[in-house]
């Protein structure tokens, strides 16, 4: 298997593929499909077994690695891989496929493509939910059958974020790379001290522009065999402060006040890329605010439509996007 590693901003699996989870605006859910969100800096990630003792017995059970996110904030996953030799990825958010819909496994799928090929596809925003459009990934608490798990399932045991990379198979894309990068892991102490932990997984929120495209190498690429996976656990920012002692990330800025600063918004120039096609599952989920409507309660989030200028739209025509308050 892929040594999986972390040093605190992303997550490395194998030599050449990582991945790093993004702050960023939470869009509205009013209907509208939106340009592509900034990134508003990274979402730190601890190793489950530094903190063995103070997280929910089920996390430790299934190892893995964890971040902080506050209920109903938004994120999208920033990839990083090698153009002389992709990877195959299948992300899942409860075990559900963010692709496909369809319940978790290991097996890549040659009838309906079930998973993203890095390079080319830069990030994803949420789930694959229509044709040129995803449902943004939003946190929300298990149990209350809000996130994409407990709507296909009508369970909500998982949560959290499931990733596994396939190398290709031998001879399809050189050995050697143009330079090696290699990474120090970070290592996180805590003294041990048990803590209630509600688990966290990733519901759908607003509609936002974005394609997930076809993989243009073909399924016979990839080596089913040699790959990496990680469990990566999501915890309320409240309680990540009494499971590891530290300060939760700041509360993220809303698109209203975002946009009324004039700061960009992005889209990306990919018509040559193709789409694949949206899952029906996935098209059935229901937002954050139309489960809220649904179970009887008054909207906690401010929905009301944003107004974002062709003007303050930047069209990437890279895999570039403002991350870490970088460039784009």
């Amino acid at each position: 298997m892929l040594e999986v590693s972390t040093d605190g901003r992303s997550i490395r699996i194998g030599e050449r593929f990582s991945v790093s989870f993004q702050r960023t605006l939470r869009i509205p859910d009013d209907g509208s499909t939106y340009p592509l969100p900034p990134g508003l800096g990274h979402f730190p990630i601890f190793h489950v077994a530094d903190y063995r003792d103070r997280v929910p017995a089920a996390w430790a059970e299934r190892g893995g690695l964890f971040i902080p996110m506050y209920q109903r904030e938004a994120l999208w996953l920033n990839f990083d891989a090698a153009g002389w030799k992709p990877n195959a990825v299948k992300i899942a958010v409860g075990k559900i496929n963010a692709v496909s819909g369809k319940k978790w496994d290991q097996a890549l799928k040659k009838t309906k493509q079930d998973y993203i090929v890095c390079p080319d596809q830069p990030w994803l925003d949420g789930i694959n939910a229509g044709d040129g459009y995803i449902k943004q990934f939003v946190a929300m608490p298990l149990g209350m059958g809000y996130t994409v798990e407990g709507q296909i399932t009508g369970e909500e045991v998982f949560g959290g974020i499931q990733m596994i990379v396939y190398e290709p198979r031998p001879g399809r894309f050189p050995d050697e790379p143009p330079e090696r990068l290699f990474e120090r892991c970070m290592p996180f102490v805590a003294e041990p001290r048990p803590v209630y932990c509600a688990s966290m997984g990733l519901a759908a929120g607003g509609r936002m522009k974005q394609e997930i495209y076809p993989d243009p190498h073909g399924i016979d690429t990839w080596d089913p065999d040699h790959y990496g996976r990680v469990y990566v656990h999501i915890v309320n920012s409240l309680d990540f402060r009494e499971i590891t002692g530290l300060e939760p990330p700041g509360t993220p800025v809303s698109a209203r006040m975002y946009t009324e600063y004039g700061y960009p918004w992005f889209d990306l120039y990919d018509e040559d890329k193709g789409d694949v096609k949206a899952a029906s599952k996935l098209k059935k989920v229901k937002s954050v605010k139309e489960m809220d409507k649904e179970k009887g309660f008054e909207s906690q989030q401010d929905d009301a439509p944003v107004n974002v200028s062709p003007d303050k739209v930047v069209t990437l025509r890279g895999s570039r996007r403002k991350v870490d308050g970088g460039t784009w």
